[in-house]
């Protein structure tokens, strides 16, 4: 059957958001607690916490996130010499975001992957939600967090392709995070960055294609609210 010929089901794009920032922040729960690594994108952020958590032990992971996050909006602005709405919006979903994070992992504190073959079970879980979070995001037209934007905005400014500044940015975070662990944590020490971080480079741009097909042909993404609407 022709695609065009399927009926397609209204998923409002509100809660396309919502849910889609909740199964990020439970992928990076599950993806933490199973101990293979996490993706190159959060993984800075998680060096800093485990350090910065040593003296502060208020500075929570979702704290370092939503702060990095506000240093690459600062350098947006920085570098393209503007500033748009979409910024501050984007810096209040990393806030959503890292707030969400920690409350995902005060519930799951009591919480342990024992066995090697639940960590890794819990680790692909972590995978494929991730995926699923992200393109229901994508589908959205409320702000992504500040990586995404900065991406998205940089590329833009100086006309790179965007899949391939993307892959220059998860690279340079592959970097950062390899150069903190070493430097806060001693040399060959890889916190944060494992096997884990190289699987969820190989599998989430598929999967994110994957979901955003089926979304896409059983689905169509509207606003629910009016002023979104104009």
């Amino acid at each position: 059957m022709n695609d065009s010929n399927l009926k397609k089901y209204i998923f409002f794009q509100e809660i396309a958001y919502l849910v889609g920032i909740f199964l990020i922040e439970l992928s990076i729960s599950f993806m933490t607690k199973a101990d293979f690594g996490l993706s190159m994108i959060i993984a800075p952020a998680y060096i800093l916490h485990l350090k910065i958590s040593e003296f502060l032990p208020f500075f929570t992971m979702g704290m370092a996130s939503y702060t990095l996050q506000f240093l690459l909006i600062i350098s947006i602005i920085i570098i393209t010499r503007r500033f748009k709405l979409s910024y501050f919006f984007a810096f209040v979903t990393s806030v959503v975001c890292g707030v969400l994070l920690d409350g995902i992992n005060l519930c799951l504190a009591g919480v342990s992957f024992d066995t090697l073959a639940l960590r890794i079970i819990m680790f692909f879980v972590g995978v494929v939600i991730c995926a699923f979070g992200v393109a229901l995001m994508f589908r959205t037209y409320i702000a992504p967090e500040a990586y995404d934007l900065f991406v998205k905005e940089i590329s833009t400014h100086f006309g790179i392709n965007t899949s391939k500044f993307k892959t220059a940015y998860d690279l340079s975070s592959l970097t950062v995070a390899i150069i903190l662990s070493f430097s806060l944590f001693g040399l060959f020490t890889f916190n944060g960055v494992n096997i884990g971080t190289l699987v969820c480079a190989l599998l989430n741009g598929p999967l994110i294609g994957a979901f955003g097909k089926i979304f896409d042909r059983h689905f169509e993404f509207k606003p629910m609210l009016k002023f979104a609407k104009r």
